[in-house]
């Protein structure tokens, strides 16, 4: 747990979980650094889609992956200049990020990268293998999930609000196949890890999850003084 002079919280847990929400709530509400780790990998997919590359081509892919040019401000994404914040959140662009995800090539190009959201005074970080891969000594680990027919529903939910048509049905299989994917892949497959506290949101609202964060935050704060300093 002092491993890191910088504290950090890794939320992980799988597609439409809630897990970006909650981590940006309790970043803000601690004054943290905040990192989704989802977005890399999906403006990975956009390039990839830019530039119709063969998602098969690994050494290719780990090369968009190295040469990102993006900038994150405030709660716009850029990518080479222009705002793709919308672009990457599409459906098609996060099945073609989960593809992309299972390289270890792409993987490891990002991993560096990942690491270096590490700053003062903390990082907030969402994805997949945050607790377990990028930051194994993160002093809190969280795996956050909700059931997949509720993870439908809130995905479904976010997409009519932005004007974009779905079916609730092929978002429940799209999210199982990607469950399933993502979990099974051979290099840092999604799980709970034996160290991260389990966070099941499929009837809690946003208020309660992230309440509950900061309560074991600040268990762990309360016994590690220097963490406020």
């Amino acid at each position: 747990m002092d491993t890191y002079k910088i504290p950090v919280i890794a939320i992980d847990g799988p597609s439409a979980s809630g897990k970006g929400t909650i981590a940006q709530l309790v970043a803000k509400k601690l004054g943290f650094h905040y990192l989704d780790s989802g977005a890399l990998y999906r403006l990975v997919a956009l390039k990839t889609m830019q530039s119709h590359t063969d998602i098969h081509n690994t050494d290719q892919l780990a090369e968009i992956a190295r040469n990102l040019n993006v900038v994150f401000k405030n709660e716009d994404i850029y990518l080479d200049g222009t705002i793709v914040t919308d672009a990457i959140r599409a459906e098609q662009c996060g099945l073609l990020a989960s593809q992309i995800a299972a390289h270890p090539q792409v993987r490891e190009a990002l991993t560096d990268r990942q690491r270096a959201f590490c700053q003062p005074p903390g990082l907030v970080t969402d994805g997949r293998d945050m607790g377990s891969v990028i930051f194994p000594d993160a002093i809190l680990k969280i795996f956050l999930t909700a059931s997949a027919e509720v993870r439908a529903q809130r995905r479904y939910k976010q997409l009519k609000e932005k004007g974009i048509n779905a079916n609730i049905s092929d978002l429940l299989q799209d999210i199982k196949k990607r469950d399933e994917r993502d979990s099974n892949r051979s290099i840092a497959p999604l799980q709970q890890g034996a160290d991260a506290q389990l966070l099941d949101t499929t009837s809690l609202t946003i208020s309660q999850a992230q309440d509950a964060v900061l309560s074991w935050y600040n268990v762990i704060s309360a016994k590690n003084p220097r963490l406020d300093k």
